[in-house]
């Protein structure tokens, strides 16, 4: 499961957060101590930079924020982020340098590396999307198994029990998630991997690779 590791899908350096993933082996361990971690570390921020806007809200001045976004604690928008028109933040996220949250899209749970875009008609939950990823319109990571129980990663064979109940999906940096795909709960999406249109994904794909159905995945050549 090495494709799965912290330091084989995400660049630390480009997140705010790089604090929270300390000690961690697997992105998705860090997704119960988002909320702590930000209302923790939201007091420490440079106040020159960031407002605190209500409960547990800290916004950067140089962020864009619509007035029509619908924003909940615990959150941190990091500097020149732009939270577009009738985006919807559930709280216990992180919005990095540089990302787009969009129309109607939601997040929850999350945290979003530098320059993440989730641009049109999103919802993010539970999930962890590293620099530079990218979900086109209308794809969605589902962070519950419809049976209810506990999501395991699964990789050819080999399976980690994850002891969650809900888990989106873990995009490595430079992800690009096709329009209108599903992120099945346990996914792991490695660094510089395209995921096909209408693509429905579970489990991990390779890094550096195409997704274009189950057991049609390939290697990119640049």
């Amino acid at each position: 499961m090495e494709t799965c590791k912290i330091s084989n899908l995400y660049n630390l350096s480009e997140t705010i957060a790089a604090e929270l993933f300390c000690g961690l082996s697997y992105p998705w361990e860090a997704l119960p101590k988002i909320s702590g971690f930000i209302c923790e570390f939201g007091k420490t921020l440079d106040k020159e930079k960031y407002e605190c806007q209500g409960e547990n809200i800290w916004i950067a001045k140089t962020a864009k924020v619509a007035p029509t976004a619908c924003l909940n604690g615990p959150l941190i928008i990091d500097e020149e982020a732009e939270i577009r028109h009738c985006a919807f933040i559930r709280g216990n996220a992180i919005v990095g340098k540089g990302a787009v949250v969009g129309n109607s899209t939601e997040l929850k749970n999350v945290v979003l590396f530098n320059k993440v875009q989730a641009p049109h008609y999103n919802y993010v939950g539970d999930a962890i999307l590293g620099y530079k990823a990218h979900m086109g319109a209308g794809s969605i990571t589902s962070n519950v198994k419809s049976d209810k129980t506990l999501v395991v990663v699964k990789d050819k064979g080999e399976e980690i029990a994850t002891g969650l109940k809900k888990f989106g999906a873990m995009l490595g940096d430079e992800v690009e998630v096709g329009c209108n795909s599903v992120l099945n709960p346990g996914t792991v999406v490695g660094r510089n991997s395209n995921i096909y249109p209408l693509s429905m994904v579970r489990g991990v794909v390779p890094a550096n690779s195409i997704y274009k159905k189950k057991n049609d995945i390939v290697e990119k050549h640049s």
